[in-house]
This record gives C-alpha cells, sequence and structure tokens, in this order.
C-alpha cells in the first residue's frame, strides 16, 4: 500500500473529548471516527486492525474445536420473555418496535437465541458435544459512554456457546476456552489474567474475566504477583484431553486474582504480603458455566444414553474484539504513539523515503516493497512529498513495529535504515537484509493478513 493513496487522516491535535490514552491515539491516528454518542465508524487503519484480531480469534476458537456461524443482531422479544430475561436485563438493552408493532430488540448478547437453535436442531446426546460461536455487533446503552471504543455502546463481540450432556463435559467446555483465550491473548501480545470475577445478568456460578493491567482499566483488582510471571508460550495442548485443560485452568487460576465484585480480604491477606498487588484491569473476556439456567427456561432437552430427556449443561464465553483494540494500545503505547506488538499490526513495515522524486531512493524503495509483499508481508510506503519529519512523526504515530528508512546517502554506501518502534534502535543494513531480517522476525509470528 502506497500512503499517498491511503485513506489516512491523523490528526496533529488532541481532540478534547478524549479522555484515555487509547481513545487519544485511535482519532489521531485516524482509526475510528464518532458517529454518535458510544458508536463509531472504524475508518481503514484501524478496520485493518480490528480484522487482524478478528482472524486471530476465528483461529483460535477453531483450533479449539468450536465451530464459527453467524446470527442477527435484531432479535424477536418473544425468546427473551421466555427465558424470563427481556425485563429483567435492564435499561442498557435497546428495545425496538418494527412497522407490524412486534417487539424487538438489538442484541446485546444471544443465549437465548443460539438456545432455540439448539433446541429445534438436536434431539439425541448422540450429537453433543458441541459448541458454536459467532463474531458479531452487539450494543447495550450505557448510560454514560466514554473511553472511546472501551466502553462504547456499539461493539464487537466473539460470543461462543457451549451445550453438553453433563457438567463435567461442560467445565471440560469451560477449561477448554480457558486454554484457547490464554492462546489468543498472547498472540496480540497481550498478558490477560484470568480472574476469579461476577457472573451479572447472564448467571451461574463459574466465571472468570480476563483483564489486561492498565491504569485506565475500569476495574479494581487484587491478585498476587505471581501470576504476572505465567505465560502459555508455544507448548501443544489436545483440547480433547480433559486433563491437559484441567491442568493449565489449575496453573492460572490457582494464585489469587480476583476483580473487586469478588474480591476477599481474608483470602488475600493469605498472599505474601510482598505479593500482594492492587491495580485496575481492562476486562478483554469472560467465561461462564450456567448449567442449565437457560436449557431450563426454554426446553432445550435430549434424549441421554437410557432414553430420558436431560437438559443439556451450557455455557457462554465472549471476548471483546473491538475492545481489544483499545486494551493493546493502553499497555503498549508512548509519548509519540502506539507501538502495535507484530501479532496484530495493520502493516508489518513502514517504508520511509527520504527524498521522493530522487530515481535511486524510489527505485530502492518500490524494490522493498516488491519483496516484502512477495514474502508474504504487508509494508506501508510513505511515498508523500513531505519532509522527513513529518513521516518520522507518522510512522510514530501509527505505530508500525518496523521501519525502513530510505536516502540517497545511504544508498550510496548500499545500505537502508532499519529501525525498531519499540526500542527505537536502528540499524544500517543491505536493503535485502533488511527484508531477510522482517521475514525472520514475523516468522515467530503466524501471518495474518486482511
Amino acid at each position: 500500500m502506497r500512503l499517498s493513496r491511503y485513506f489516512l487522516p491523523v490528526l496533529k491535535e488532541t481532540p478534547s473529548e478524549a479522555q484515555i490514552v487509547s481513545h487519544r491515539l485511535m482519532l489521531r491516528a485516524g482509526m475510528i471516527k464518532q458517529s454518535s454518542a458510544g458508536i463509531y465508524s472504524w475508518l481503514p487503519l484501524g478496520f485493518k486492525v480490528l480484522r487482524k484480531i478478528e482472524n486471530i480469534v476465528h483461529e483460535e476458537q477453531i483450533c479449539a474445536g468450536h465451530i464459527p456461524m453467524q446470527m442477527p443482531t435484531v432479535q424477536s422479544a418473544d425468546l427473551w420473555r421466555e427465558s424470563g430475561r427481556y425485563d429483567a436485563y435492564g435499561d442498557e438493552m435497546l428495545r425496538i418496535t418494527d412497522r407490524h408493532d412486534r417487539e424487538m430488540l438489538y442484541t446485546p448478547t444471544a443465549e437465548e437465541l443460539i438456545t432455540d437453535i439448539f433446541r429445534s436442531n438436536v434431539s439425541s446426546y448422540k450429537d453433543m458435544p458441541l459448541t458454536m460461536y459467532q463474531i458479531q455487533w452487539k450494543f447495550r446503552d450505557e448510560i454514560r459512554p466514554r473511553f472511546g471504543v472501551m466502553r462504547g455502546r456499539e461493539f464487537y463481540m466473539k460470543d461462543g456457546y457451549n451445550f453438553d450432556l453433563s457438567k463435567e463435559d461442560a467445565l471440560h467446555a469451560y477449561n477448554r476456552h480457558l486454554v484457547s483465550y490464554l492462546r489468543t491473548y498472547e498472540r496480540m501480545g497481550l498478558q490477560a489474567i484470568p480472574m476469579r470475577a461476577d457472573s451479572g445478568p447472564i448467571g451461574g456460578d463459574d466465571t472468570h474475566e480476563f483483564l489486561v493491567l492498565a491504569d485506565t482499566g475500569e476495574s479494581e483488582v487484587f491478585y498476587d504477583s505471581a501470576v504476572t510471571d505465567l505465560t502459555f508460550g508455544d507448548r501443544e495442548i489436545d483440547y480433547d484431553s480433559v486433563e491437559q485443560c484441567q491442568g493449565v485452568l489449575e496453573e492460572f487460576t490457582s494464585k489469587y486474582a480476583r476483580t473487586d465484585e469478588t474480591h476477599d480480604e481474608a483470602l488475600f491477606n493469605e498472599v505474601p504480603e510482598e505479593r500482594r498487588r492492587t491495580a485496575r484491569g481492562i476486562e478483554v473476556g469472560q467465561i461462564f458455566y450456567f448449567g442449565t439456567k437457560y436449557s431450563d427456561a426454554l426446553g432445550a432437552t435430549v434424549q441421554g444414553p437410557d432414553g430420558k430427556p436431560v437438559a443439556v449443561h451450557m455455557g457462554s464465553h465472549g471476548i471483546g474484539v473491538s475492545r481489544l483494540l483499545g486494551a493493546i494500545i493502553e499497555a503498549s503505547h508512548d509519548e509519540n504513539g502506539i507501538i502495535w506488538p507484530e501479532g496484530v499490526t495493520p502493516f508489518h513495515a513502514g517504508i520511509v523515503n527520504l527524498k521522493q522524486g530522487d530515481a535511486e531512493a524510489d527505485a530502492a524503495c518500490e524494490a522493498l516493497e516488491a519483496a516484502l509483499v512477495a514474502a508474504g508481508l504487508e509494508p506501508l510506503y510513505d511515498d508523500r512529498k513531505e519532509r522527513a519529519g513529518g513521516k518520522f512523526a507518522t510512522m510514530d504515530l501509527i505505530g508500525l513495529p518496523w521501519r525502513i528508512t530510505v536516502g540517497p546517502r545511504g544508498l550510496k554506501n548500499g545500505v537502508v535504515e532499519l529501525t525498531s518502534r519499540r526500542t527505537g534502535e536502528s540499524e544500517e543494513m543491505a536493503p535485502e537484509a533488511a527484508v531477510a531480517k522482517l521475514i525472520e522476525i514475523y516468522a515467530n509470528h503466524r501471518v495474518v493478513g486482511f
């Protein structure tokens, strides 16, 4: 992609309405534009990162054996009355009426709808277990939307639902989701800590939230600092293995880590004092087991092995796909702008031409661009006739992890400059060596394109 042909409306000044870093930088980097309170248009750069995150979520869910599907954003109120949640959900639900005076709602979540799909199509235990998920827009009418995509009214979310014959099977599905979520967040360069949480309007006794530590987090969290030393890494996991998935759950949840809703001061005081931590956290996902709450209410039963009807055990599992952009920026930025982790960067490298119009510099930049594309990478070539300082400022603001700087002086010596956005360190090398190094770097990250 050539920057002269791209739509990137960067702002020099910080909009007054932006209160936190991620909101400021997303507006300044031309990633989003507010349409109305808590509702945003996703401009090309923001949309590109959104798709990168979405694709990682898809890959990890499918790897765990979960089946993608798509449900509508508008649901009938009748299903929610059947479950008893229509009135109980509260004012966050956007209730609407169509031209035939049928009561509808804009989806805040989809337990009722997926349960109706299940009960209409599955009648035997032989067709279970089953986990289906979608990545779809949701709407919750926040009384005070703020912080950009971190607490908007319209948001993009992965919501998955498991159907199992027994509590034991459903808890294995719960553990399987926990493992897949750990893998998902680490691929995005995040450490998301699973913490014992409150179930809220979803219901159920077993639930963990995944929180990214950040000063701007909406939740107060209490934890044993030992949890921050845990990483999933590149270990292999057999999602069909109850023992392996249970082992990961125990490894990542045995240390104290709770949100303020479930905080237990007595238990916290059992943590060695030097390891007790209090901080703020950004919720980026949550997993629930709620048993037969919805299957009982909606009549979702199957014929068991003994021929008798059995109410299925269920859980729901969410990842805030659009919210993750804000969380990643909150966790990875500096005074000059965003610093994208390699796993989710919109472009893998920026190419800056210090003297646009110089035949040798233009040719070198075009050759670099072609070589990176041929290697399966996506470069962003700044071919604008702008001063060098402005080009560098733009690259720092939008946060691409690597920048290749090309100028006549370096080319005379047969070199270009490769710069790390995270460390600021630069190294002069031959253009071919710069391409080879980027290929090597991204070989450690599965390249997700869009």
